[in-house]
């Protein structure tokens, strides 16, 4: 059995804001910097073997934060930095270290023309039902943006082909990523219909725990 943990990333500056971020690299804010140390507290009982992230600046600050509080480093696996034969990376990691991977599959819904707007003063422009509909719809996307439609599309084959094997290795996971990102990994575990998912919601900073056995999650309470 393996354990997978999800935890969106903590509050950023446009959080508290209330603008769209999407993939803008926002940072934390200081209650989203506390967030991610009493998400570490909470998760201080886990041994994790493996980290995920997105290339954004709140999660990757989230995911370190967590770790520093259990004592590990943190450590990012570039594929892209291959050369022919140089192995620029360790065969293996001691006790104290952590390799994370780093993807765009798990960035933030990108909100197009939205981003940067806050979402009070795009209701004032666009009406309140359609701003709603943008935001909460699975597959209506905002102008020049992704639905979470879309986002699902390309998180999911991410999730299946990169987190899913280790999770098969009885490797202890750790995904720090964004709200939307995440609902979509939850939308696929948890079998969540397109109805459905719009309805739900993931808080700042609180992790989402599952256990992995023989192919199948288990949602674990707090």
């Amino acid at each position: 059995m393996s354990i997978l943990v999800l935890v969106r990333h903590g509050e950023s500056r446009w959080n508290l804001e209330n603008r769209f971020a999407g993939w803008v690299d926002v940072p934390l804010s200081e209650k989203g910097i506390r967030e991610a140390i009493d998400c570490a507290k909470h998760l201080e009982s886990f041994e994790f073997d493996v980290a995920f992230t997105s290339k954004l600046t709140r999660a990757q600050t989230t995911l370190f934060l967590i770790l520093s509080c259990q004592k590990k480093t943190g450590i990012f696996l570039h594929d892209d930095l291959k050369r022919d034969n140089w192995s620029h990376h360790p065969m293996r990691f001691d006790d104290t270290e952590m390799p994370i991977y780093s993807s765009e599959a798990l960035n933030e819904r990108y909100y197009g023309k939205l981003q940067g707007q806050n979402k009070q003063q795009a209701r004032e422009v666009y009406g309140e039902e359609q701003v709603f509909i943008w935001r909460r719809s699975f597959d209506v996307a905002p102008p020049d943006g992704e639905s979470l439609k879309d986002t699902y599309e390309r998180t999911i084959p991410y999730f299946k082909n990169n987190i899913i094997p280790f999770l098969e290795k009885d490797k202890d996971v750790i995904v720090v990523a964004h709200g939307n990102s995440l609902r979509s990994v939850i939308k696929y575990i948890e079998g969540i219909s397109d109805e459905d998912i719009p309805k739900f919601e993931l808080s700042t900073g609180d992790p989402v725990i599952y256990d992995y056995k023989m192919g199948k999650f288990n949602k674990i309470k707090k």
